[in-house]
């Protein structure tokens, strides 16, 4: 089985794969992400130890009746946090005896990066755009919320053409409640309606459809630059609570990044 950890500034997700090769020619098969045996999410925290990743591993694995050193067969990884990115790269080799296939300048990933300096684009927003193309084509757009709320634009021919960077959600809360002192945290839900009544309501409908609205306009810009209508897929840890709002979204991944990272692991055997 093939460990697949994507490491954000925030969390950090892991998955768990069957390595049995793919149905080409079975898309139902692959959109159910079918081989993703099970996942879970941590917090990611800088401090940790290699032993101490491996800890909270085989920890996750012994809970579903996995085997922590019998049953992985590779490691894949992503990481926007260096330090993470080299414990975990000891623990692959230490608990595994295996090099972790990371992505980073030099992975083979099938993707042309025509950014000016392809070794700016963070490994998260590559794998996104290689497991979104695998299931939709292109051109396609990706939006990830994560800590930062990102958008790729992938065209027909499977090019990363580049994209945009903004504050993700929570960032832009924090901020605000740092500034305001009268302001305090609400439960992010679907307001009843945009005209807020309350303090409460009146954040809630900010925050959930000014980013709503704000989605949707940046997608029908970047598909102004890109000439013709995209596929729209969502991800990341709030995508759920935006994309059923979202005119412009037209599929909801929420294990993209995983399946990018299982694509790339395969891609570099």
């Amino acid at each position: 089985m093939l460990l697949a950890i994507d490491v954000g500034n925030t969390q950090t997700v892991i998955g768990l794969y069957d390595l049995e090769p793919d149905d080409a020619h079975n898309v139902e098969k692959r959109l159910a992400d079918t081989h993703l045996l099970d996942h879970w999410r941590v917090s990611t925290n800088a401090e940790r130890t290699a032993d101490e990743h491996a800890l909270v591993i085989q920890e996750f694995l012994g809970f579903h009746g996995f085997s922590f050193d019998d049953d992985i067969a590779g490691v894949a990884l992503c990481s926007s946090v260096p330090r993470v990115t080299g414990a975990l790269r000891r623990m692959s080799e230490r608990y595994f005896g295996m090099q972790a296939v990371v992505v980073e300048p030099g992975i083979r990933t099938g993707l042309p990066i025509l950014y000016d300096n392809p070794k700016e684009v963070g490994a998260d927003r590559i794998a996104d755009a290689v497991a979104a193309f695998d299931l939709y084509g292109g051109p396609i757009i990706v939006v990830d919320f994560g800590t930062a709320t990102t958008f790729e634009a992938i065209s027909a021919r499977g090019e990363y053409l580049g994209g945009a960077i903004f504050p993700g959600i929570d960032i832009s809360l924090d901020a605000l409640f740092a500034r305001a002192a009268a302001l305090r945290r609400v439960e992010l839900v679907e307001p009843r309606r945009a005209i807020g009544r309350s303090t409460t309501e009146s954040m809630q409908s900010g925050i959930i459809f000014g980013y709503t609205s704000l989605v949707d306009g940046m997608v029908r810009r970047i598909e102004d630059e890109l000439g013709e209508k995209a596929h729209v897929v969502s991800t990341g840890g709030l995508s759920g609570l935006i994309t059923p709002l979202s005119s412009t979204i037209t599929h909801h991944e929420p294990w993209l990044t995983l399946h990018g990272l299982r694509l790339i692991y395969e891609k570099n055997q």
